[in-house]
């Protein structure tokens, strides 16, 4: 797995357009948290079979980008978290150790 760095108000922008080609996610994760620590471990050890992009989203660094996100998208914000975006929608969030990479390869193969 290849994280791509979520830094940008630009950036959140391309992956709502992106998303109407390819399935994207969005994993907002707190550095100062060590649930989300053990999360970010486990997704990377999960490997990506499937054609999505992975962002990562620092909360502490960029946290007006993060209320953004959560603003446009309507969803509570919560750290760690996971976004699946597709076709401008997110399709799928859950938070914690809910975070599983099979249910996000599941919910972006489905229409």
């Amino acid at each position: 797995m290849q994280w791509i760095n979520l830094t940008t108000e630009t950036q959140w922008f391309e992956i709502m357009e992106q998303s109407y080609t390819n399935p994207q996610v969005v994993f907002k994760h707190s550095p100062r948290c060590s649930i989300s620590s053990v999360v970010k471990s486990r997704l990377e050890r999960s490997g990506n079979g499937v054609n999505i992009r992975f962002y990562y989203l620092d909360v502490i660094t960029h946290r007006g980008l993060s209320q953004k996100i959560a603003a446009d998208l309507q969803i509570i914000h919560e750290s760690p978290q996971v976004l699946l975006i597709k076709k401008g929608t997110c399709v799928y969030h859950e938070s914690h150790s809910a975070i599983m990479m099979d249910e996000i390869v599941e919910k972006s193969t489905k229409h």
